[in-house]
């Protein structure tokens, strides 16, 4: 990887036409830029005659937004290994789903923090007309019990968020199968699409500041697990800058997964490798519940906001239902005339922020073991009794809505990538393993971490989860079920059926009110795409009573009018990461998340 994303330096990317699953006599080494000569290089977003930027904090570090240009599709990641991945298959002939399994693939190479074939997530599609929602989410082993995760006190442990207790049955591989069988162009076979990760795992890349601070960030966690020791800390230290880091071990697993599909993942050599980590470290996943994983396509979330259709994941991912709980609630007010970011403004979302986390906490979970109250929540007059509990002056006290959640986590342990091709398809993948580097275990002899996606359940409903979430009884842990997630793939269409915006985010629960904020940022405001992903970000969930901003992101005067509302605050170093890609005129634009070292758009 590069030092930095717009870093000019050359590095090597494999050639995508050759779709043979072993390496080719002389593997073609081509040494490329970031952007490639025929595309359009990043310029300030002021430049392209946006509307005038709104009216920022003194110190805040975004105020030139960097963004790409391109009419023939977009990739935009947070990664520049796997950006590149992605926008040279979408050269190569590959449409936006093919581009959005290879990206995929090289991220579980690139960006084991959170890129993964040991995890799962959610995929949002809008391909020839028609839009789709691909739910690939973690199930809980067979052997899973509702209270696995409490002790003799009745409160829970650390098993659900530290080591292999921790993991669901991973669905990556079965999801990206799906994606690629069911929507990809069938002009780029199963090999071809993983071919580019196999070469990034088996010849290395260059190691970054960006690869090399992850790892030293989960060290304490990574340091736990021997084979995660001796991957990620050659020499008991994490790899130098500069030096290229391999990995053999999960290039012969990407082979298999290359050869024969899921069953190259869920069967065979690499089933047994999990299997025997899991004898190993006393783990639940058996070779029944590997077997048994199925992805599954649910039906999309569809609703609108200010006059566009907006396609969103539904449960068991929370993240569609709150956005359209928060959408429903705010279209009753006039945002802008309330004024960017202005006291009133923000403490209008602010408490739809509130009712809408209380409501996703008490009731939202996996469709397959739960009845929810959609009908419900999503409907016009539930949205109006929550207006009318506003007060234009005051902040609600959190103790007089029931069930919510606290703000929790360091940072975002996810990652959301965005893809658009020639022909208006569109892809907005986003994946986890949960935590950074998820459980922090590695499976001995497959080289791939495992998720820590158990934390996610309600493991004692009513308490806090490994992100401050305190979630109610449809959450609670079964076997087979799939915990609630709050990955928030969304894609925006416009009056004329093509796609306005695909977003999405890392970040825990800041991911729904951060995508929310850059939709409205583009919507309400009419910011350009760069301006909306830079500008700064806050969320409120409930309880505790309090709202989370971003360092420097308000100005002294907001905050201590919004104190005499009722709010109290807590400062972070930055709230979640959100690539954008947004429809301007006949171009598409891409934003790289600002916030995150080692993220870039690239257009074909």
């Amino acid at each position: 990887m590069l030092p930095h994303p717009r870093a000019p330096l050359a590095f090597l990317v494999l050639a995508l036409a050759c779709g043979r699953t072993t390496a080719p006599t002389a593997p073609l080494r081509i040494a490329i830029t970031p952007l490639p000569p025929s595309a359009a290089p990043p310029v300030p977003a002021a430049s392209q005659q946006a509307p005038p930027a709104p009216r920022l904090p003194p110190n805040w570090p975004y105020r030139t937004p960097v963004v790409v240009k391109g009419a023939k599709g977009m990739v935009v990641t947070d990664n520049v290994l796997a950006t590149l991945v992605g926008r040279d298959m979408l050269v190569a002939g590959g449409n936006a789903v093919d581009a959005a399994v290879a990206t995929a693939f090289a991220l579980a190479v690139a960006y084991p923090s959170a890129g993964n074939i040991g995890g799962g997530g959610f995929a949002v599609t809008l391909v020839n007309g028609e839009t789709r929602a691909l739910d690939f989410r973690e199930t809980a082993p067979a052997a899973a019990r509702r209270d696995m995760y409490v002790d003799a006190s009745g409160k829970s442990t650390n098993d659900a968020r530290q080591g292999i207790m921790a993991s669901g049955v991973p669905g990556s591989v079965a999801g990206l199968w799906e994606l690629h069988h069911t929507l990809g162009s069938k002009k780029k076979t199963w090999a071809e699409v993983l071919f580019p990760a196999i070469q990034l795992a088996e010849q290395g890349f260059i190691v970054d500041e960006a690869f090399q601070q992850g790892i030293k960030d989960a060290a304490e966690r990574l340091k736990k697990s021997k084979v995660s020791m001796a991957l990620l800390f050659p020499e008991g230290v994490p790899p130098a800058k500069g030096s290229v880091w391999k990995n053999a071990e999960l290039a012969a697993v990407l082979r298999r997964i290359a050869d024969k599909g899921p069953e190259g993942f869920y069967q065979g050599p690499t089933a047994k490798a999990l299997l025997a980590q899991m004898k190993h470290d006393r783990g639940l996943i058996t070779q029944a519940d590997l077997n048994a994983y199925q992805a599954k396509w649910r039906t999309p979330l569809e609703f609108t906001y200010r006059g566009v259709l907006i396609t969103a994941m539904p449960p068991p991912s929370s993240g569609g239902v709150t956005l359209a709980m928060l959408c429903h609630i705010l279209e009753g007010f006039e945002l802008k005339k309330l004024g960017f970011q202005s006291p009133e403004e923000l403490h209008t979302i602010f408490e739809a922020m509130r009712r809408s986390f209380a409501a996703r906490n008490a009731k939202l979970g996996d469709p397959d073991f739960v009845k929810m109250p959609l009908d419900e929540l999503l409907s016009v007059a539930w949205a109006k009794e929550q207006r009318a509990t506003i007060q234009p002056d005051r902040a609600t006290p959190s103790t007089d809505i029931v069930s919510a959640g606290v703000p929790g986590g360091n940072g975002p342990h996810t990652t959301h990538f965005s893809i658009v091709d020639a022909d208006g398809n569109a892809v907005a993948l986003t994946t986890t393993l949960n935590w950074w580097y998820g459980s922090g275990v590695t499976v001995k002899g497959a080289g791939f971490l495992l998720n820590n996606e158990m934390d996610d359940f309600a493991a004692v409903p009513g308490t806090a989860n490994g992100y401050g979430l305190v979630q109610g009884e449809a959450n609670a842990i079964a076997a087979g079920k799939r915990m609630l997630s709050s990955m928030s793939p969304t894609i925006v269409t416009g009056p004329d059926g093509k796609v306005m915006i695909v977003t999405g985010a890392a970040g825990g629960p800041t991911i729904i009110t951060t995508v929310f904020e850059e939709l409205s940022n583009v919507l309400d405001f009419g910011l350009d795409p760069g301006t909306a992903v830079s500008v700064p970000r806050f969320h409120m969930q409930h309880l505790p009573d309090l709202v989370t901003i971003e360092k420097n992101g308000i100005t002294e005067e907001t905050q201590k009018r919004l104190e005499t509302m009722g709010y109290s605050f807590k400062e972070r170093g930055h709230i979640a990461d959100a690539p954008l890609i947004a429809r301007v005129g006949t171009d598409w634009v891409g934003v790289a998340e600002p916030r995150r070292l080692g993220a870039l758009a690239a257009a074909p």
